[in-house]
């Protein structure tokens, strides 16, 4: 005899609409359906921080990945992290908190950039405790820039500074690139037009020692399946 079709029931329906409807308000998913349980960030277009970055701009808005993070590490029922970028930078102060949250989480985390992961997206990109990033993706490293023509004080330089320093700072503190080296890409010039600065691709990112290594979607599971399966392991053994 033929199967017989299982209707949803209310809750199951309402659980759904409540996924979809957040899928499409954040561009993430509360957790995935595989052998663990992953919640999936995405980070893409314009890093948007205090000010509206204004209409037909694609944008992550960081009061909305700030609650997202909390859950991820309250949340029982999550078991990784996995952050999936597509970012050309955005706002200085929203993308470095953004990349504080994601190294303070202390489940197992990993980073994967398609793309580009460029700017702020940097820190981002080297938050997790593991980085991928796809061979045809790009990173661009340079100086932290002023939207106005002038600086009007030196205080504020001053500031742009010290950004810049903590900037270095986390990101050498996340990867395996010297602070001595990333500096240097940063102030290189003949790189970009009319700029300083250097775009690496994600073989020269890891050559470099600012990404792990070369991988796409299907490695950073793995990886984070790994991770699980060896920190539920290691507390079986603690337990018995």
């Amino acid at each position: 005899m033929p199967q017989q079709e299982q209707i949803p029931t209310d809750a199951q329906v309402q659980q759904e609409q409540l996924e979809q409807d957040y899928m499409l308000e954040t561009g993430s998913i509360i957790k995935t359906k595989g052998r663990h349980s992953i919640h999936c960030l995405t980070v893409v277009g314009l890093i948007e921080g205090h000010v509206d970055a204004g209409q037909g701009q694609k944008v992550t808005k960081y009061e909305h990945v700030i609650p997202q993070l909390v859950a991820v590490q309250e949340d029982p029922s999550i078991e990784g992290l996995l952050v999936v970028l597509n970012t050309v930078g955005g706002d200085v102060e929203a993308g470095l908190a953004l990349a504080e949250l994601i190294a303070g989480v202390t489940k197992p985390s990993a980073t994967l950039v398609l793309g580009g992961g460029h700017s702020i997206g940097i820190p981002l990109a080297v938050s997790a405790q593991h980085s991928f990033i796809v061979p045809t993706a790009t990173m661009t490293i340079h100086p932290v820039r002023h939207s106005g023509l002038v600086l009007g004080v030196p205080q504020t330089m001053r500031y742009f500074e010290q950004m810049q320093e903590r900037i270095a700072g986390f990101v050498t503190g996340h990867s395996n690139i010297t602070k001595e080296r990333f500096v240097e890409l940063m102030m290189q010039t003949g790189e970009l037009i009319m700029d300083v600065g250097t775009v690496l691709a994600g073989p020269q990112a890891v050559q470099e020692g600012l990404m792990d290594e070369i991988g796409g979607l299907g490695d950073a599971l793995d990886y984070l399946y790994a991770q699980i399966e060896q920190n539920q392991a290691q507390k079986s053994q603690s337990d018995a």
